[in-house]
């Protein structure tokens, strides 16, 4: 605590504490939101960690999962009951289940088999039955019953985990079946999972809330109104990922996001577009032509999203196909009613592939965003011109053109289902099959737009501090897919395309065995941005790329031949002899990479915004993804700002103690003026000053600048007003 009080930050930002599933390594997997994890020293623990904090003057953000829990009876006893009295449990309204669905009895993917393969694998214990290490309970008067008979009996149905893919009669967290939607938008449940959190919240044991994954409710809208009421207005972020021009929507009464549209706006600084467009034409020679697999980003999103929808969130699409038919049947326009399950479930994959955000908000927004070109290609896939009419029924749903309970329970469905399609088909597919620029590949990023300008990043700016001044920013967190220092690594790589391809047409002669071009592209860049590390970091987080990227083996249908294959190239190519001349490589751009490293840091520290500081990248951390960026971290001896913590921990400090000694210049009535630059060197220059008393000036494009000769002598104009004491002075 004494060293990160040095630091200058002013909180510290905790994962979930409420009691998760034991030995949970994240704790996003909540089982009683009425207990503090006794793992992490229970509510006891929690309220001596705040006195701690206060008492070097820092306060705790903590974040809470609004739209899940797990999927574990044993711990979470709310499921328990519903599992053990079925629809008629006080518990059955907390959980998003669809009763009319599987017989009425709630699909569990949990056997290892079909069940009559397994079946002597689960044996009945008094009043539970047991499989393995799963434990559910028995409905009451049918613990003698004959096991097949018994199985009939009960409110759930133990299956073949495969079966999750078309047959689940519950809500999920995106495609993952351990965690099952909460419906929070009922008042009750609202009240009994928010009960501890708000209590800690009143008592001054914690200052503000981070929002997990507000696009899996029902209705976000409704949810944050009654979360800033309850909460008495306490700082709030949501975790929302903004397309590139999308707005957060302004009736929320929220601080803002989590920041990952400002972490797309930096990281675009520090990279070159046109170096972007060469390094992809070279990828495309080298690796992946273009096509939907991996060579076009649109039509690999496109392709991707397919896939998503048709294999692991066809059960989503299912239930979705059967409120859309409720809807219809009970509309009061004649040219909605019979419409057959098939074509309106053809004009839904249709419609829901071609969405660019993670869900419509409202109406007008889904008018937006479900438009009408996205409906006349729609309308493509019907063969009979008469059958795409459906397109059209399910876009007036969509937009709002029906009324009743059966077209809210459509859009609300449309909207879930399409920020789960997103996120898989986006973000855990797409990423890992267009590989041209990996450090564009990130959370909330569009590698299909690659750079910001010094006057867009201003535009974007100022819009923050007029309408989110207090939103958050980052550049790191647990979800990123490599760490802010590997990711400004390869921002580099944009500014000498034709020197990378030169590096990998030399080493792909070595005698290393490709398993093929888009993994080989991947695990080069790989190496490049995270620098000197165990080889097994490296297979790990390649492994795990080629299984996301679902081409030639996947996590449900893996190929030991291919994996080998995979694992052998990375210990002989980027992480063997020819590596070291990416190494080589690496340290010759060291400056480069520096420049970009701190001028990303310095730039998220004092854009508009509350700078979210991931634990450890206060100084250098190189981190691919999950699990390798959650290792522990080795914080340094002593103060920050010290030797010990290297130049990004002194840049850190700086600019942390900074904002400590001056909150106004920084919070919601403060001003940000961009500063222009002068002369052929303008465009390497970023630059802006805060409410006139504090300057930020950082290189961009470093490596582009160094080839044009350097500064040349000129530097950004001075604020308006007195910046280091005097008026006009050079800042």
């Amino acid at each position: 605590m004494p060293y990160l009080a040095s630091l200058g930050v002013s909180h510290l930002h905790l994962s979930p504490v409420l009691e998760a599933v034991p030995g949970s390594p994240h704790g996003y997997d909540v089982v009683d939101h009425a207990r503090v994890r006794a793992e992490l020293g229970g509510e006891e623990g929690l309220r001596a960690l705040s006195d701690t904090a206060r008492g070097h003057g820092l306060g705790l953000v903590v974040d809470i999962v609004p739209n899940h829990m797990a999927m574990v009876p044993r711990h979470n006893r709310a499921l328990w009951e519903v599992l053990r009295e079925g629809p008629r449990s006080p518990y059955a309204r907390w959980f998003d289940i669809d009763w009319e669905a599987q017989g009425g009895q709630v699909l569990l993917p949990v056997l290892g088999g079909p069940v009559g393969e397994v079946i002597d694998e689960l044996r009945v214990d008094g009043d539970v039955l047991r499989y393995y290490d799963h434990v559910f309970p028995l409905r009451e008067g049918t613990g003698d019953l004959p096991l097949p008979r018994l199985l009939d009996a009960q409110w759930y149905r133990p299956v073949w985990w495969r079966l999750a893919r078309t047959e689940l009669n519950y809500r999920r967290f995106f495609s993952i079946s351990e965690l099952i939607g909460v419906r929070v938008e009922d008042p009750e449940v609202f009240d009994a999972t928010h009960g501890k959190i708000l209590q800690l919240l009143h008592e001054g044991v914690l200052d503000g809330l981070r929002v997990d994954h507000p696009d899996g409710l029902a209705d976000p809208d409704a949810y944050l109104a009654r979360l800033h009421a309850a909460s008495g207005g306490r700082w709030t972020v949501v975790e929302k990922i903004l397309a590139d021009g999308e707005r957060l929507p302004d009736a929320w009464p929220v601080a803002g996001t989590t920041g990952y549209d400002a972490l797309r706006h930096v990281d675009g600084l520090f990279t070159d577009p046109a170096g972007a467009g060469e390094l992809l034409e070279l990828y495309r020679r080298f690796a992946a032509p273009q096509t939907d697999r991996g060579g076009d980003w649109a039509a690999t999103v496109r392709r991707a999203a397919y896939a998503v929808l048709r294999h692991e969130l066809a059960t989503e699409l299912d239930r979705l196909t059967r409120a859309a038919t409720r809807a219809c049947a009970a509309s009061p326009d004649p040219a909605s009613r019979d419409r057959a399950p098939w074509a309106l479930r053809t004009a839904l994959e249709e419609l829901l592939v071609r969405m660019e955000v993670y869900r419509p908000y409202d109406c007008g927004d889904a008018a937006a965003v479900v438009t009408e070109e996205a409906a006349a290609e729609a309308r493509l896939a019907f063969v009979v011109p008469e059958e795409a009419g459906a397109v059209d029924v399910v876009r007036g749903l969509v937009v709002g053109r029906e009324d009743g309970a059966a077209a809210v329970e459509f859009r609300t469905r449309f909207a879930q289902t399409a920020s789960a399609l997103r996120a898989k088909s986006v973000e855990d597919t797409a990423f890992y099959r267009y590989v041209p620029l990996l450090s564009a590949n990130e959370v909330g990023g569009d590698p299909g737009r690659q750079g910001v300008s010094p006057a867009g990043f201003h535009t974007y700016c100022a819009r923050v501090q007029r309408d989110w001044p207090l939103t958050g920013t980052v550049l790191s967190t647990h979800d990123t897919k490599r760490s802010a220092d590997v990711r400004a690594a390869l921002a580099v790589l944009t500014e000498c395309p034709r020197r990378w391809a030169e590096l990998l047409a030399d080493v792909t002669h070595a005698e290393v065995s490709v398993p093929d071009g888009q993994l080989a592209w991947a695990a080069w860049q790989t190496v490049f941005g995270l620098g000197p590390a165990a080889p097994e970091r490296v297979r790990e987080a390649l492994l795990k790329h080629v299984r996301e990227a679902g081409m030639y083996t996947s996590w449900t249908e893996q190929e030991p031949p291919y994996e080998e294959a995979v694992a052998a190239f990375v210990t002989a190519g980027p992480c063997g002899v020819p590596g070291e001349r990416v190494a080589a490589l690496r340290e010759a751009l060291a400056p480069h990479i520096r420049a970009n490293v701190l001028g990303a840091a310095l730039t998220q520290l004092t854009m508009p915004g509350v700078p979210d500081v991931y634990q450890g990248t206060e100084s250098e951390y190189l981190a691919l993804v999950d699990p390798d960026n959650r290792r522990p971290v080795r914080f340094p001896p002593g103060d920050a700002g010290t030797e010990d913590a290297g130049t990004k921990g002194a840049v850190t400090a700086a600019a942390l103690r900074l904002r400590r000694r001056h909150p106004d210049a920084f919070g919601a009535e403060a001003t940000y003026e961009p500063l222009p630059a002068e002369g052929r060197a303008a465009d390497h220059v970023l630059a802006f000053a805060r409410s006139g008393r504090v300057v930020t000036v950082v290189t961009r494009l470093s490596l582009r600048l160094a080839e044009a000769g350097g500064w040349g002598g000129h530097a950004p104009d001075a604020p308006s007003g007195q910046v280091g004491g005097r008026p006009g002075s050079r800042p």
